[in-house]
């Protein structure tokens, strides 16, 4: 087997390539960089990410980030932000040539920002969705239930036809046939949402305590720089074993009005640049071994093509560093 290509010291994912990009600073100042992150962006010269991480993590620290020219790593305002809240902590542009980079990302600008912290309780409603089978039904709220504690409201969509109704407070149940499409499921389930967030979760898929406490506050730092979508790392769980598909990003939490697209794999349908890409937390995702095995060519018989039959492998290798 081939050795794999070496991980992002900042995101953890296997994209880093070489690159022509550079940054410039207000007063001239120019430097090039060799490679960059295809997944968060993030430009370094090949040094051991060990160093790289510790010093942005300080660099963090206070209310004001300028990037130092020596620095073992280049970002710009886009690749920042999301670099922040790796450490919980939120980015916002410095000034109105900032501003203008973070809508147009990955662009030549030096980032500089001014910094606080994502707190719990902070940014606007954010419900919780999730698509089940009816069989799942009961599982499902009750693995939602403890999220009620930073959620506006849950709300459970079971496949296939039944009334709805107002199980408690702040919780619903709904019934739509799926007949197949995925996007159009979780489409119906975003229209469900009380809230003008919604973070979905599939029925095999869990979030930890600490990272729904800061969803709101990534949907927050979301609208604050005009993005609609949040995407979240996915730890795959495979029997247990953490697989090496990582960071399996999956943009699941998103503004009520955006739409998802595809048969399978569905993914919301919006300008990536109105994205913000999160590094804190993950949701970790339980996969039996045999369901790998055959998933891929079940959603291979749905959508010729897209099934993603090179993704079971990955799924199936262990996690390497």
């Amino acid at each position: 087997m081939s050795e794999p290509a070496p991980r992002c010291f900042l995101c953890g994912g296997r994209a880093l390539a070489p690159t022509q990009r550079r940054l410039r600073w207000p007063d001239g100042f120019e430097r090039r960089f060799a490679l960059a992150c295809g997944f968060c962006g993030v430009l370094t010269d090949g040094e051991p990410g060990g160093p790289a991480l510790g010093h942005l993590a300080e660099a963090l620290v206070g209310d004001r980030f300028h990037l130092a020219r020596e620095a073992p790593y280049g970002l710009d305002i886009f690749t920042l932000r999301a670099a922040a809240t790796r450490w919980r902590r939120a980015a916002h542009p410095a000034d109105g040539a900032q501003r203008e980079a973070l809508r147009d990302p990955h662009g030549d600008l030096a980032a500089a920002a001014r910094l606080e912290d994502l707190r719990a309780g902070g940014g606007p409603g954010v419900a919780v969705g999730l698509a089940c089978r009816a069989r799942e039904r009961g599982d499902a709220l009750a693995a939602l239930r403890p999220h009620l504690a930073w959620a506006d409201a849950i709300v459970v969509l079971v496949d296939g036809a039944g009334a709805d109704e107002a199980c408690e407070p702040r919780v619903r149940l709904a019934h739509r046939p799926m007949d197949g499409d995925f996007a159009s499921q979780r489409n119906a389930l975003q229209d469900l949402s009380p809230a003008p967030w919604m973070l979905q979760l599939d029925a095999d898929e869990t979030l930890a305590p600490e990272t729904g406490a800061l969803v709101p506050a990534l949907a927050g730092l979301a609208e604050a720089g005009g993005a609609v979508s949040v995407g979240l790392a996915r730890r795959n769980l495979v029997d247990g074993i953490l697989a090496d598909l990582f960071p399996d990003t999956q943009y699941r939490l998103n503004r009520r009005e955006v739409r998802f697209r595809g048969t399978v794999h569905e993914r919301p349908d919006r300008p990536w640049q109105r994205s913000l890409l999160a590094l804190h937390g993950a949701i970790d995702h339980h996969l039996p071994r045999a369901h790998v095995e055959s998933r891929s060519q079940r959603y291979e018989a749905l959508a010729p093509g897209r099934g993603r039959l090179d993704e079971a492998e990955a799924l199936l290798q262990p996690f390497r560093a």
